[in-house]
């Protein structure tokens, strides 16, 4: 069984002691319904839910020791959803492995978000109890590096999209407004480029490993822009 899945601990930078936790991981209960056997992974994916949202929350309250409770779990939220779950199970490969029912394969659920998040969650289940706390813990870092959020967005209380657009409408009754002018790289790690153009007559590019924080990061230089024009005419 072990070869069965070794590819899959190789992409998981983890190997089993007990396989058939990761077998019951990836097993979903139309499997079970339509061939021999005793478990699927519900009561896994129970398991790794806790242990993610343990780690996660640990790490983001240690990071903002400044950001009240209702912050942290905004954060937490936007890390730990149905599509970033299943964004880093795709990035894994987990859905090759999935033991499926016929039925539940001919209507999609290889490619189903809700269904591959949850086997992630298993899976993390799976490891969890195949080691140790330290072990799982940073086995999730690992996987939700690039996912915390930046500090310099973080810290404020209000984000820098937010105040360029209190200054823009302010000063000259303008909505700022970002174009995605280039996307790189592969599927699993691009960047994407976006572009403000103020209408002072001069514009911002910012890259990062989302829109989102490309946005937010084009709003911290033309903010810094405005600034220095105002500076200029004091």
């Amino acid at each position: 069984m072990d070869n069965k899945f070794s590819a899959l601990q190789d992409t998981l930078n983890y190997r089993f002691k007990n396989i058939s936790l990761l077998e019951t991981a990836l097993t979903h209960s139309s499997y079970i319904n339509e061939n021999s056997g005793t478990e699927h992974n519900e009561r896994l994916e129970f398991l790794g839910d806790a242990v993610l949202e343990i780690h996660i929350s640990e790490e983001l309250f240690k990071r903002f020791p400044n950001s009240r409770e209702g912050i942290l779990t905004h954060f937490r939220s936007g890390m730990v959803n149905e599509k970033s779950l299943a964004e880093l199970a795709r990035k894994l490969d987990i859905p090759k492995y999935l033991q499926l029912g016929v039925g539940e394969e001919h209507q999609g659920g290889r490619h189903r978000p809700a269904l591959i998040a949850d086997a992630l969650e298993a899976v993390l289940g799976a490891i969890y109890l195949d080691s140790d706390f330290m072990t799982s813990k940073k086995f999730v870092l690992e996987l939700f590096k690039e996912k915390f959020p930046e500090e310099e967005i973080m810290v404020q209380k209000k984000s820098y999209k937010t105040l360029l657009q209190e200054f823009t409408q302010a000063h000259f009754k303008h909505t700022p407004e970002y174009k995605l002018i280039d996307q790189s790289g592969p599927e699993h790690a691009k960047t994407f480029t976006v572009c403000y153009v103020s209408p002072q007559g001069f514009s911002v590019t910012a890259s990062r490993s989302s829109i989102k924080k490309a946005e937010h990061e084009a709003a911290k230089l033309a903010l810094e822009k405005y600034k220095s024009l105002i500076k200029e005419k004091e």
